[in-house]
């Protein structure tokens, strides 16, 4: 349990650096503000300052400044969440118990039911379907729920419709091939983890699709004549090496894209120049790690922007000056939670004597990370990267508060009815429920250093029946099921 105040709103200690400076000092960030009295915030904002008057009258108070649009949400979020943590704080012991419990139970048939039947509302997700299946079928996973078989045929014989002939998924059924939903079909399909599902991928197609969706700048396009960005690029990354078809063709130049679009602020932007935000920063460093180009980030940045994203709300907002949101649990702890495996590089990186001017940029995959030798791009095996990477035992523990992360999850998103939500007074979706999850789980397990081993009761935070499985922090899939898929892709590549 955890007590933060809120008197105050989330602090900022973003510098404007450029990205060739390191911070000095050390490499571990700061974690957020430390244990403090009870809260004592209302849910309401506070009166506006006056306003008018004549300045001129004696004794009369300057005219003081207005609040923004964000500062007075800001207040209200702080307010809300305030509320459920002084419940919990002045509740007897067994309440606090109940209070702190993860219902599985009801977040299981939420997220079943959705797969069986979807009302009229989700016309608007008509091209997302397959995004869909994985936010369920991967939250079910999470939760060690299995699919009848039934219904894991109906979810293998859809996906198989939305596969184009010439390579990809679209979002449903005739649409476009697309590198979004590509993702979300593929890791669907390794999720539910049957011979039948893996071997529906049609692997040489999607490869053509992949090298068709590739830019001159070495960065991918959504789909044919669609945008180029970060995302893209982890996408095609991610499929690519989940089912070992990465190669240097598709690896080529895409480093250079995802380091150029990493701001001074620390975080990666979803194309040069942009703002840093936590969705493109995880897929950003997911991929660099997948491509062992990981050096040509400024990781110790990176780290700080992340870190500092976690605020007095106990949860992780996206952006900067932004609200918290429940999703960020996942984009944002996982990024963290992979520069725990990546501290050696941090270290070196923060030496003063370190120069983030790479000698061969051009070279793909001319550095080495996470202490993998460097080789010419085309004898890499790529996808023994994604799996080393994970068997590997942290090399520190937690660079974010993992037991507030928890008790934000638990207490402000869970909807009593199942299914999880970004923040109190929003409404619970499938979105959010399936990254809720996915970032209680990262959380969970954040603090082992044995990457074999289960987490420690006093690393989590309600019941040990709260304990989610662990998923590859990489692609965000079950981590047996990565590794049965790992097996199987391996074992037809050698047939």
């Amino acid at each position: 349990m955890v007590r933060f105040s809120l008197r105050s709103s989330r602090p900022h200690r973003d510098r404007a650096r450029s990205r060739g400076r390191r911070p000095s000092g050390g490499t571990t960030p700061s974690p957020p503000p430390a244990p403090a009295a009870p809260m004592e915030s209302s849910s309401q904002p506070p009166p506006p300052p006056p306003t008018g008057g004549d300045p001129s009258e004696e004794g009369a108070a300057p005219e003081l400044p207005r609040l923004t649009v964000t500062q007075v949400e800001q207040m209200k979020v702080e307010g809300r969440i305030a509320d459920i943590y002084r419940v919990l704080f002045e509740a007897p012991p067994s309440t606090k118990s109940v209070m702190l419990e993860l219902w599985r139970d009801s977040h299981a048939e939420y997220l079943t039911n959705g797969l069986r039947h979807l009302g009229p509302s989700f016309h608007g997700l008509d091209a997302n379907r397959p995004w869909l299946c994985y936010w369920m079928v991967h939250g079910l996973a999470l939760l060690d729920e299995t699919l009848d078989d039934d219904l894991e045929n109906d979810i293998v014989d859809f996906l198989s419709r939305c596969q184009d002939k010439q390579g990809g998924y679209g979002g449903g059924p005739g649409q476009l091939p697309h590198l979004a939903t590509s993702y979300a079909a593929v890791n669907t399909l390794v999720t539910i983890g049957s011979e039948r599902a893996l071997s529906s991928i049609k692997r040489d197609n999607l490869y053509k699709f992949m090298l068709q969706m590739k830019d001159k700048s070495g960065a991918f396009r959504m789909h044919d004549g669609g945008e180029i960005d970060v995302r893209a690029c982890y996408t095609a990354i991610s499929v690519a090496s989940l089912v070992n078809i990465l190669d240097a063709d598709l690896a080529k130049g895409v480093g250079n894209y995802i380091a150029s679009c990493q701001t001074y602020e620390g975080g990666i932007a979803g194309e040069p120049y942009a703002e840093a935000h936590g969705g493109y920063t995880f897929c950003g460093l997911a991929a660099m790690v997948l491509l062992n180009e990981v050096e040509k980030l400024d990781l110790p940045s990176l780290i700080d922007w992340v870190a500092f994203r976690q605020g007095v709300e106990c949860g992780f907002q996206g952006r900067t000056n932004k609200l918290v949101d429940g999703c960020y649990s996942f984009w944002q702890g996982a990024a963290i939670a992979l520069a725990q495996k990546l501290m050696t590089i941090v270290d070196k990186q923060s030496k003063p004597s370190y120069s983030s001017k790479l000698s061969s940029v051009g070279d793909a995959c001319g550095t080495s990370s996470s202490g993998l030798a460097s080789e010419k791009s085309s004898s890499l095996d790529y996808a023994k990267f994604g799996f080393d990477f994970v068997k590997q035992s942290n090399q520190t523990g937690p660079l974010f508060h993992n037991i507030a992360l928890q008790q934000y999850i638990l207490l402000c998103t869970q909807v009593l009815e199942g299914g999880l939500r970004d923040k109190p007074g929003k409404n619970r979706d499938h979105y959010h429920s399936c990254y809720c999850l996915s970032g209680l789980s990262v959380s969970q397990y954040s603090a082992m250093t044995d990457s074999d081993s289960c987490p420690l009761p006093q690393h989590m935070l309600g019941p040990y029946s709260n304990l989610l499985e662990p998923i590859h922090p990489l692609y965000n899939v079950v981590l047996d099921k990565y590794d049965e898929a790992h097996d199987f892709f391996r074992e037809n590549d050698q047939m």
